[in-house]
């Protein structure tokens, strides 16, 4: 498989991830992490469509985490 350029949270990353599941898989986020959510070109994606997202060269992913703390 060969590899594609993204950005996530602002920052370019080789990824040869097929799906958004799988690069959240690679920065330690699984499907039933809580406080996560996700955004895809701008769009804030259901936690039930990250397995069937497919990423595409230049794609901006957004990932964002609910912290205790204040």
């Amino acid at each position: 498989m060969s590899e594609i350029q993204v950005r996530v949270n602002g920052r370019s990353e080789q990824v040869g991830d097929a799906t958004l599941a799988a690069l959240l898989a690679r920065h330690d986020i699984g499907l039933d992490t809580r406080g996560v959510a996700v955004a895809l070109n701008g769009a804030v994606l259901p936690r039930d469509r990250w397995m069937l997202t497919a990423l595409h060269a230049d794609d901006r992913i957004e990932i964002v985490q609910a912290r205790q703390g204040g």
